[in-house]
């Protein structure tokens, strides 16, 4: 199942939570019966106790089986007709792990450095900003701090449920779906911060985009590789042409193990995001500035993962002050 958030053309600034049916949206808010809410977001959805029951399945099932008896299809439109936004437009926290071993070795080693052993004993994140988030065909800003601006090619998660001290071995049962990630990162700013010893924070403050929409667990079952891992293909263009390939079946850490981690004495809720980080030779950092030069303004930058959709958004025009 593909839940989306959208608006339309004739009021493109109201989103609405839907359904991506083949080349069709539907409108979620006719599904639910008269006694419960409508829910018109996807926090309100994982909120609910429809989705924690999982009678949002049930409720489409007719749909999802090409019947369409629930009277959603009244509400339809062609998906080319919409505009797709983030699917989760504000989560209520994001935070990104560093789970590939080929991007993090690649990454240290243009910095001079050697893998570090605690690096294998746990698996490390770090906070992005929940508040800067950016959706399909969304013109990203070009941080006027920097001057090189770069992508990264990842895959988030979002959590369904609330828990603390989450069980690795029953993680999966907290995950609601997944989708594209690009964790935009000015890469001069970055390595500036990190020379201080803390982790990325305005070098990575100003933009994450997410989407175009939230796949269901269930979507990805016959990818399943060895103990949750999927093989999914994940490329990344830049203005058509291909700079990243790499599969997530590789990373290192899993999801299950982040959010095991992540919840350590801590709630997690629904609606908090997590990132995979970057997978291996996923950003032009580990490409090689020399070889692929940094984004400019007018780049158009395609992440593409498989089941999972093509994530698209174009540089925004720098400031006077920037670049």
């Amino acid at each position: 199942m593909k839940l989306v958030t959208y608006s339309t053309r004739s009021s493109p600034s109201v989103t609405r939570l839907g359904i991506l049916v083949r080349n069709s949206v539907f409108d979620l808010e006719s599904v639910f019966g008269p006694a419960s809410q409508p829910k018109r977001s996807l926090l309100e959805l994982l909120d609910s106790e429809e989705y924690l029951k999982e009678g949002l399945e049930a409720s489409l099932k007719p749909l999802l089986e090409g019947k369409q008896e629930t009277g959603a299809e009244q509400r339809s439109l062609d998906v080319n007709e919409v505009f797709l936004r983030a699917p989760l437009p504000e989560p209520r926290s994001l935070r990104d792990f560093y789970s590939f071993e080929e991007h993090v070795r690649n990454a240290r080693r243009r910095r001079g450095l050697e893998m570090a052993p605690e690096w294998y004993e746990m698996p490390v994140f770090y906070y992005s900003n929940p508040r800067t988030v950016y959706g399909p065909d969304d013109a990203i800003p070009y941080p006027k701090y920097s001057k090189a601006l770069d992508y990264e090619l990842e895959i988030a998660c979002v959590i369904r449920r609330k828990g603390m001290d989450i069980p690795e071995e029953s993680a999966n049962d907290y995950i609601a779906g997944y989708m594209v990630m690009n964790d935009w990162s000015a890469r001069d700013v970055q390595e500036r911060e990190m020379k201080v010893g803390l982790g990325p924070a305005k070098g990575k403050d100003f933009a994450t985009s997410l989407g175009p929409y939230l796949v269901t667990p269930n979507e990805m079952e016959d990818k399943g590789v060895g103990k949750d891992r999927h093989d999914l293909q994940m490329l990344a263009r830049v203005n058509g042409k291909e700079y990243s390939r790499g599969n997530f079946k590789d990373i290192y850490w899993t999801f299950p193990q982040m959010i095991a981690r992540a919840s350590q004495d801590v709630y997690l809720y629904p609606g908090e995001v997590i990132g995979s980080g970057t997978v291996g030779r996923g950003c032009i950092l580990e490409l090689g500035p020399e070889k692929y030069s940094w984004l400019k303004a007018g780049d158009v930058v395609e992440l593409e993962i498989e089941r999972l959709g093509i994530l698209r958004n174009t540089v925004g025009e720098p400031t006077s002050e920037g670049r």
